[in-house]
């Protein structure tokens, strides 16, 4: 949401009469999210989240008020804040990925959570099913696990030299090893050997990427996960300083320097998750909500990227690509 929108929403509510604001009753929404609070993508899904819940008639300071909690990738800080939300008695909470939602699980079992942005809420026990989550939680998936093999395609598309990739996961997410295993699936069709990587720490990133550069025709994988969020300018770093060509699963890796990027647009993600909230606030269950797929997916190309690596773009991929980044 841009700053003078953010304002005039403000400023619709300040103008309304004092006895007309007293008689609305004002609804309480938590947002957790494992992100930092200077991370500009962060706020960007956060700020479309805010505008579509005003264009539902949900305006802050008039009828809701948002306690966000900014927990990066920390679990006892995502554990300590999911606490602090649950404490205050919010009518929902939206929750970013796997971390937040089982940390507010251990917190909670009535207060409804949605997530906008989470990878199989069944494997991870937090929905019955898809169509019928039947507790407190549901929400929007980031992917399908078939997209693992389009990244390892994708790479051959954009570097058909390479041979060999390493394959960025989070261990502490169970779409991290299911991510991984549909890569290794697809590896031998492709001709490729892939290696996974954990990513504990930026420590361990950059040794495990010094490591496999000696080695030539390598590139690199990153598979979705509040990590990759947090480690992405080390992982775009390592790869333009080793020369490596890299898939990632979202635009703003991209936008950030990286090669080429395929997979839903988060931004989106936030808009619907609000759909979902205000649902709720108007008496609505989550158990009875069912849990949905993306249905906008994107492709983008950094050609400045492309051309610091030696790499000329295929027509085919440029064809395809919703955004070209010169």
């Amino acid at each position: 949401m841009r700053r003078r929108e953010f304002i005039a929403g403000i400023g619709g509510a300040v103008a309304m009469p004092l006895a007309a604001r007293a008689q609305e009753r004002v609804r309480r929404v938590g947002v957790l999210l494992a992100g930092a609070a200077d991370d500009a993508e962060s706020l960007a899904r956060v700020g479309a989240f805010l505008q579509a819940l005003a264009l539902s008639g949900w305006i802050i300071g008039r009828n809701v008020r948002i306690d966000t909690r900014w927990a990066t990738a920390d679990a006892a800080e995502i554990r300590r804040h999911a606490a602090e939300l649950v404490a205050l008695a919010p009518d929902v909470i939206l929750a970013h990925g796997a971390g937040a939602v089982g940390a507010l699980l251990q917190a909670t079992r009535t207060v409804p959570i949605v997530f906008p942005v989470l990878g199989d809420p069944v494997a991870a026990g937090f929905v019955d099913s898809l169509a019928r989550p039947g507790g407190n939680v549901t929400g929007f998936m980031n992917f399908e696990f078939s997209m693992g093999g389009k990244w390892l395609e994708l790479l051959k598309q954009i570097a058909p030299s390479v041979t060999r990739a390493v394959v960025f996961r989070d261990t502490a997410e169970g779409s991290g090893t299911s991510q991984f295993a549909v890569i290794q699936a697809m590896a031998p069709s492709l001709r490729m050997e892939v290696t996974p990587v954990n990513m504990r720490d930026a420590g361990e990133i950059e040794r495990a990427v010094a490591a496999f550069a000696r080695a030539p025709d390598g590139g690199l994988v990153v598979t979705a996960s509040a990590a990759a969020q947090l480690h992405r300018e080390l992982i775009i770093s390592l790869a333009a300083r080793h020369k490596l060509p890299a898939v990632y699963p979202f635009r703003y890796f991209v936008a950030d320097g990286g090669l080429i990027s395929y997979g839903p647009d988060q931004i989106d993600q936030y808009r619907r998750a609000a759909g979902y909230v205000d649902r709720i606030l108007k008496g609505e269950k989550p158990a009875d909500l069912p849990v949905q797929a993306p249905t906008k997916y994107e492709t983008v190309v950094n050609l400045k990227t492309a051309k610091a690596l030696g790499l000329e773009v295929p027509a085919s991929v440029l064809a395809r690509a919703d955004e070209v980044i010169e």
